[in-house]
């Protein structure tokens, strides 16, 4: 049975990875076909675009019942996004950071953990608390677009260069179909096997979603963060981390509260939310520093990754 479910769960995850990038590429034509400039389009992938596969995973994921599932692959990819894409992306090939919008990102990690840990005190989400997360996604994306507008041409063009795409309308309707269907079908196969594999592993559903789910639909971003990283784009990797992150903690956390108002699971705000703090306060010196961040770094924040996952194990034994 375990077997078997693992294979679903990684045909789940290719098949998120294709609609991923099918829906980043089709995003970004149908906004520079409808008159944004190639730079607005790159900041609009700086997150949200490409936290489309963990969005399609929750939706599922609340459609069957399984909301702290849903909650732990927001944190929990999160985490990912932190700990392990940024790291093993510094690993690769250090990375320097030009892009002051990548400042604006980190503080938006910060603030909509923060948010969150004083909206869980109660044990739970309400649907006017999730309008505030949106209404805070919203805000910060505002003040994205104004900040990019001063970054230096070179940064402009590194930004615009990553958003470049066939802008025909027909071409990227049917890529927005192809990426529809694949989201579909990758996230109803991520989320029935990982319920079949918490049940054989004994594993709570928010366990599920932060560890195997999370990483899971990481992976394709780790690679392109990597590939990235080789490319001397250590911008974009930052700033795909940090949005993404905001993202999941504003947008898709608000999104599901809204439509339906989430009990809280106690270590959500006492342990996972705080453990997004504490990597976000990491990551500030290495962002504020001397403008990069070098595989000495990358690797404090991988041991801290793995720390975190070690911690999240030894209490489901304890």
């Amino acid at each position: 049975m375990i077997a078997l479910a693992i294979a679903w769960f990684v045909l789940g995850i290719i098949l998120l990875g294709l609609g991923g990038d099918t829906v980043v590429k089709a995003a970004s034509g149908l906004a520079q076909r409808f008159g944004a400039s190639p730079f607005t389009a790159g900041l609009l992938l700086l997150g949200v675009a490409t936290s489309v596969p963990e969005l399609a995973v929750n939706a599922r994921a609340l459609a069957v019942g399984q909301p702290e599932l849903a909650l732990g692959n927001v944190v929990g990819s999160t985490l990912a996004n932190l700990g392990l894409t940024l790291a093993l992306a510094a690993l690769a090939v250090p990375l320097l950071l030009r892009a002051r919008v990548v400042v604006v990102a980190w503080f938006g990690v910060l603030a909509a953990a923060l948010l969150l840990i004083v909206f869980g005190l109660d044990g739970q989400l309400l649907r006017w608390e999730g309008g505030v997360l949106l209404a805070a996604f919203v805000l910060f994306f505002v003040l994205l677009l104004r900040r990019g507008r001063h970054e230096a041409p070179e940064v402009r063009a590194l930004i615009a260069d990553a958003a470049v795409s066939r802008p025909g309308l027909t071409l990227n309707l049917v890529r927005m179909a192809i990426a529809a269907l694949t989201l579909y079908w990758g996230a109803r196969l991520v989320v029935g096997a990982a319920a079949d594999l918490g049940a054989a592993l004994g594993w709570t559903p928010l366990l599920v979603g932060l560890l195997p789910v999370a990483i899971g639909t990481a992976l394709p971003e780790i690679a392109a963060a990597v590939m990235a990283a080789r490319r001397g784009q250590g911008d974009m990797v930052v700033g795909h981390v940090l949005g993404s992150s905001v993202v999941n903690l504003l947008l898709v956390i608000g999104v599901m509260a809204v439509v339906q108002p989430l009990a809280l699971p106690a270590s959500f705000v006492r342990l996972e939310l705080p453990a997004v703090l504490a990597f976000a306060l990491v990551l500030y010196p290495m962002l504020r520093g001397d403008l990069r961040i070098s595989r000495a770094e990358g690797g404090v924040l991988l041991g801290a990754f793995v720390a975190w996952v070690g911690l999240e194990l030894a209490l489901l034994v304890a």
